[in-house]
């Protein structure tokens, strides 16, 4: 059923806006700064991939499940393929950006991911996972003193994100130039 939804043409059909859980995300955001552990704060960085994940509609949904499912078994071909019929069927929805650059990343491939990662987080400024994963791109891109500027940003939102120890390093870098 997949590949049917793939095959048909962006054109014959109409994404949904994606549904607006800005008010539940802002929540998270000021329940994880509050976080009295790490272990807490990632409990409450799981729910919100329950409001990023949630696509506009069903089609967008199975499209979203199929790319991440086959990113889980390094099949990162297909995943490509779902994800680019994600967000050329939803190009206002940004998970689907963010989960296509997580692919490209894995590849090693951070020129195409940086672009996705800009989108998702132009659509979705406060998508925490993506401007982590803006951060890790672009130290692999080996421009650290941006890092460092999209990290302390990622920080102010959670301040207990894993990618926090690189910011020592990142910052010393930055001092260098």
């Amino acid at each position: 059923m997949l590949l049917y939804w793939i095959a048909t043409p962006a054109w014959a059909q109409n994404c949904p806006e994606a549904p607006d859980h800005n008010q539940a995300l802002e929540q998270l955001i000021q329940d994880v700064q509050l976080a009295p552990s790490e272990m807490s704060a990632r409990l409450i960085a799981n729910e919100m991939w329950t409001y990023w994940a949630d696509a506009p509609d069903q089609h967008a949904q199975e499209l979203l499940d199929e790319g991440m499912e086959r990113r889980k078994a390094y099949d990162y071909k297909g995943a490509l393929v779902a994800l680019n019929a994600l967000v050329d069927y939803c190009p206002d929805y940004a998970e689907g950006f963010n989960q296509r650059a997580f692919v490209n990343f894995l590849r090693q491939d951070y020129e195409t991911a940086l672009p996705d990662l800009e989108r998702a987080i132009a659509l979705s400024p406060n998508h925490v996972a993506a401007l982590a994963g803006q951060t890790l791109t672009l130290v692999a891109l080996e421009r650290n003193g941006e890092a460092a500027l999209v990290l302390r940003r990622a920080l102010r939102l959670n301040p207990w994100l894993s990618e926090r120890r690189l910011l020592p390093a990142l910052e010393a870098t930055e001092q260098e130039l």
